[in-house]
């Protein structure tokens, strides 16, 4: 295979993993609606093992501002171990039982909440352009390598390059729109 496609292709994947895990990072944090992802990260004992709510419940958001927990196993118990998990993940509000269900209701967020959290998105969004930054020196050391190992010639290596920042600018830019995104659902009352 060709050392430059190879080269081009890996870091492609990588920003696209980068992206993916930008997205499922920020879907947990709390915008001005209910989303299932918020309590995604929330996990439960169940029989001596912590597994995740998800697996073990259906998330459901009957109203804009409430979650609803239902769990698969009717065993009272487990709905008292779920509202204890989900208290220690503070997301934000009181769980409220009514034996069967649980119920999550989330209270608005004052503008200074909204404004913590997307300087808060920003941070997280900038540590995702650091990652891809590293990305970007490891495929250049890669492509010098492969010019010092003789498989690129002086001109494909100075071309390998810039292709590898030309995709490190398309992959900051996937980024930008995924921060644009959370931060308008963020901010919009």
């Amino acid at each position: 295979m060709d050392p430059a496609k190879k080269i081009v292709d890996e870091l492609h994947q990588k920003i696209e993993k980068s992206t993916h895990h930008l997205k499922d990072h920020l879907a947990g944090i709390r915008t001005g609606r209910a989303s299932p992802s918020l309590i995604d990260t929330v996990r439960v004992e169940y029989y001596g093992t912590m597994t995740p709510l998800g697996q073990m419940a259906h998330i459901s958001v009957p109203e804009a501002r409430q979650l609803m927990v239902t769990p698969f196993d009717k065993n009272p118990q487990l709905l008292k171990e779920i509202e204890k998990s989900v208290l220690k993940a503070d997301i934000g509000c009181s769980p409220q039982s009514d034996g069967k269900v649980l119920r999550l209701m989330l209270p608005p967020l004052s503008g200074e909440q909204r404004t913590r959290l997307a300087a808060k998105v920003k941070d997280i969004t900038e540590q995702a352009r650091v990652a891809l930054r590293n990305e970007r020196r490891d495929a250049k050391k890669h492509a010098d390598q492969a010019k010092k190992d003789g498989q690129l010639s002086e001109d494909a290596c100075k071309k390998l390059h810039e292709k590898i920042d030309a995709e490190i600018k398309a992959g900051e830019s996937r980024l930008d729109e995924v921060l644009k995104h959370k931060t308008k659902e963020i901010l919009e009352e």
